[in-house]
C-alpha cells in the first residue's frame, strides 16, 4: 500500500484508512488521500451509509439459509476471565451489534476434523470489534482458521509463542481466519468489489486472479471480483446422506 500511495505520501498528503480490518482479515480497504476526504467518509460511516459485505468460510453446514444475529458485544475480560485481552463476548451490557448472514453454498473437503464447510456472506450493520467472528461462533459455525473464537482460545496463545506449526494446522486448517471483505458501497458515491483471496480460494479448490484499479479521486481502493464457485455444490440429497452417515453439518 505504501508503494501504491507513495506519491501522495511524498507530497505531504494526509493518507487515512477509512475502514479498518482485523489483522488477519483480507479484502477491500478504502484509503482517503486527503484530510477532507477522511472527514467526509468518516461521517458517512457514522451515519451507516457505508455498506460492507464479507465472505467467511465456516465449519459445518448451517441448517438455515438466512440468519440475523442481534446480540450486543463486550470485551470478555470485563465479565469473566480470558487470557486474551481483546477477546469479545455476547453480553447484555455490551454495545449493540447486528449482523445478517446468508449461506452462499455448502461444500465438502476431507480433513481430520470433518469434511463439511460453508461459504457464508455476512452483512454487518454495526462495526464492533470481531463482530462477524463472534456472531458466527455463537451460531455454532466458527470461521475456519480462527484461533480465538474457534475450537480453543489457547491455540492463539500457542501461535503467539511458537508460530504456525503442524499441530495448529491440523486443528484450525488455515494459518489465518477465513474472512474476506468482498464489497464496499457508499450510497450515491460508488461501489467496490473483490474476488476471494487466493489462499481462501485454494482452500475451496477454486482459482483466483488478482487485479487492482486506481482512480484519480480522493479515494483509493483495490478492486477485484468474487468467483461464483467454491468447491463442488452440495445437493439436498447429498446433504441428507452426510447427515445420515454422521458427518458434521452444524
Amino acid at each position: 500500500m505504501r508503494e501504491l500511495l507513495a506519491f501522495e505520501i511524498a507530497s505531504g498528503g494526509q493518507v487515512s484508512i477509512v475502514n479498518r480490518l482485523d489483522r488477519e482479515t483480507s479484502g477491500l480497504v478504502l484509503v482517503a488521500k486527503t484530510a477532507a476526504a477522511a472527514r467526509d467518509f468518516g461521517l458517512l460511516m457514522q451515519r451507516h451509509q457505508l455498506r460492507k459485505e464479507y465472505i467467511a468460510i465456516v465449519w459445518g453446514w448451517p441448517e438455515w439459509e438466512h440468519k440475523i444475529v442481534d446480540a450486543p458485544l463486550e470485551r470478555q475480560g470485563r465479565h469473566q476471565r480470558s487470557a486474551i485481552w481483546l477477546k469479545q463476548m455476547i453480553h447484555p451490557a455490551g454495545a449493540p451489534a447486528l449482523t445478517q448472514f446468508r449461506v452462499e453454498r455448502r461444500f465438502t473437503k476431507p480433513t481430520s476434523f470433518g469434511d463439511g464447510f460453508s461459504l457464508v456472506r455476512a452483512f454487518p450493520h454495526t462495526g464492533r470489534t470481531h463482530q462477524i467472528r463472534v456472531h458466527l461462533s455463537s451460531l455454532g459455525h466458527s470461521i475456519v482458521g480462527d484461533k480465538i473464537y474457534g475450537p480453543d482460545e489457547q491455540l492463539y496463545l500457542r501461535f503467539i509463542e511458537t508460530g504456525w506449526t503442524p499441530e495448529l494446522q491440523q486443528k484450525v486448517l488455515l494459518p489465518r481466519h477465513a474472512l474476506h471483505s468482498v464489497k464496499l458501497a457508499i450510497d450515491g458515491r460508488g461501489e467496490w468489489s473483490t474476488e476471494l483471496a487466493p489462499d481462501l480460494a485454494e482452500f475451496c479448490s477454486g482459482d483466483s486472479s488478482r487485479s487492482v484499479r486506481r482512480t484519480r479521486s480522493s479515494l483509493w481502493c483495490a478492486c477485484m471480483r468474487l468467483p461464483p464457485v467454491c468447491g463442488p455444490p452440495v445437493t439436498k440429497r447429498r446433504y441428507r446422506q452426510l447427515q445420515d452417515h454422521g458427518r458434521p453439518v452444524s
